[in-house]
């Protein structure tokens, strides 16, 4: 029992370490590639704003230390063939288990805000919510937006 544990105490330090690499998709946060690169910006008004949910994801690192860490917990089960297959089998659930771990952890608030520009056209754009983040309809604001085709809203 103690094994097991130790092993999901491992298992969740893993994944938040690992998905504390995410670079955040507020309005104010930019990858390193975007820097020195023209932007367009448009200018509008905001229309409304919706919370919504910017599902995470389940990557390599959840799901090999999942693995890892239930393939250990496995290891201590049985003897011979039995700990062949407790090991198989808990590396396998361990991996299923620290997948969905990632995914959850690393689902984040956003906000989904439509703008209505000021060349007439009405655009949506989502992004991570953050605790500066406190637009309402009426506000004036500037959407940045880029030759990959992603956009952010920030203040005017």
């Amino acid at each position: 029992m103690k094994k097991f544990f130790s092993a999901g105490i491992l298992l969740l330090a893993l994944i938040v370490l690992f998905s504390g690499c995410q670079t955040p998709m507020s309005g104010s946060s930019y990858q390193r590639d975007e820097a020195r690169k023209m932007q367009t910006v448009y200018y509008g008004t905001v229309v409304t704003v919706n919370q919504v949910t910017i599902e995470g994801q389940a990557g390599p690192a959840g799901t090999i230390t999942g693995a890892a860490a239930g393939a250990a917990v496995g290891q201590s089960i049985g003897e011979g063939r039995g700990r062949t297959a407790a090991t198989i089998i808990g590396g396998v659930a361990g991996a299923v288990a620290g997948g969905a771990i990632e995914k959850k952890v690393t689902t984040k608030v956003g906000l989904e805000i439509t703008v209505k520009l000021e060349d007439g056209r009405t655009v949506a754009i989502i992004q991570e919510k953050t605790d500066q983040d406190n637009f309402k309809p009426g506000d004036s604001v500037q959407v940045i937006y880029a030759s990959d085709g992603t956009a952010r809203v920030r203040p005017r």
